[in-house]
């Protein structure tokens, strides 16, 4: 189930993803996906992966580690939110 969850919601996030400016995943790569975590740090569990162009809401970021990490919510499904590296994050 939860397999089918991550990949509706992957193809409803690059439906919405060129709609509006705002932050943006940038840099992942054609074939990654950012990976969107439950904290601030590789340690935590994956929620879902964000492929580039995903269009985000930044709320505040923390630094761990030496790493800059943001608390997003996604523009299209507000209620998905935590963590990723702010090293792929772009403000268009």
């Amino acid at each position: 189930m939860r397999t089918y969850f991550a990949a509706f919601l992957a193809i409803t996030i690059v439906a919405g993803c060129a709609v509006s400016p705002g932050t943006v995943v940038k840099g992942a790569g054609p074939d990654e996906l950012l990976k969107l975590r439950e904290g601030p740090g590789l340690e935590y569990k994956i929620i879902v992966g964000l492929p580039d162009g995903t269009r985000l809401k930044r709320h505040d970021c923390v630094t761990k580690a030496g790493k800059l990490w943001c608390r997003v919510s996604l523009a299209a499904k507000p209620g998905v939110s935590g963590y990723v590296s702010a090293d792929y994050l772009s403000d268009r």
